[in-house]
Parts: C-alpha cells; sequence; structure tokens
C-alpha cells in the first residue's frame, strides 16, 4: 500500500507543478499582450493628435485597444504626446501596461 500512496503523492505534486507553471506562463502572455496594446493605442493617440489620423485621440486609443483586446484605463495627451495605460483579464488574471508616444524630438 506504501507504493500506491507514494504514487498518488507524487502525481499531485506533478500535477500541482503543471497548474503553476500554466498560470505563470499565462500571465507572462496577458503581459506582453497588455504591452502590445498599450503600445498601439498610444501611438494611434499620438497619430490623431498630430493630425495623421481623424478623431478624437483617446477614442482612438481605446478603438485600437479594443481591437488588441484591452481595456483604457487612461489617456492623457500633453500637446503632442500622448500617454496611455490599459489592461487585460484573462481569467482570474488582470495585466496592466502604460506607453507614450509622440513625435521624435
Amino acid at each position: 500500500m506504501s507504493g500506491v500512496a507514494t504514487a498518488i503523492s507524487v502525481m499531485v505534486a506533478a500535477g500541482t507543478l503543471m497548474a503553476g507553471a500554466i498560470v505563470i506562463g499565462e500571465a507572462g502572455v496577458m503581459s506582453q499582450r497588455a504591452a502590445g496594446a498599450a503600445d498601439a493605442a498610444a501611438l494611434a493617440a499620438a497619430d490623431t493628435v498630430t493630425g495623421v489620423i481623424p478623431g478624437d485621440p483617446c477614442a482612438r486609443a481605446g478603438d485600437v485597444a479594443a481591437a488588441n483586446g484591452a481595456v483604457v484605463d487612461s489617456c492623457v495627451v500633453d500637446g503632442a504626446i500622448a500617454s496611455v495605460t490599459v489592461h487585460v483579464r484573462g481569467g482570474v488574471l488582470t495585466a496592466a501596461a502604460r506607453a507614450r508616444a509622440g513625435p521624435p524630438e
């Protein structure tokens, strides 16, 4: 019987480690998705400020973030510089990212 208990314990431990690895991997993927969405949203807002694209900069940032699976938490335009913060949700995890964009100095 002790061999069966040991085998079950090893299987439970392996399953727990695999579940932890999956959660850590998903957190990394979500972090990258949030960063990409923030970058794209900030660029879209900055392009709108400079007149490359028509419309409201923060509305454009929201549209681009939504297309990338993110939600804009804040959008601040200071001159020609756009700063955007977004978050992405996946299951019980949430990842946030921030980006700034504007014309070259």
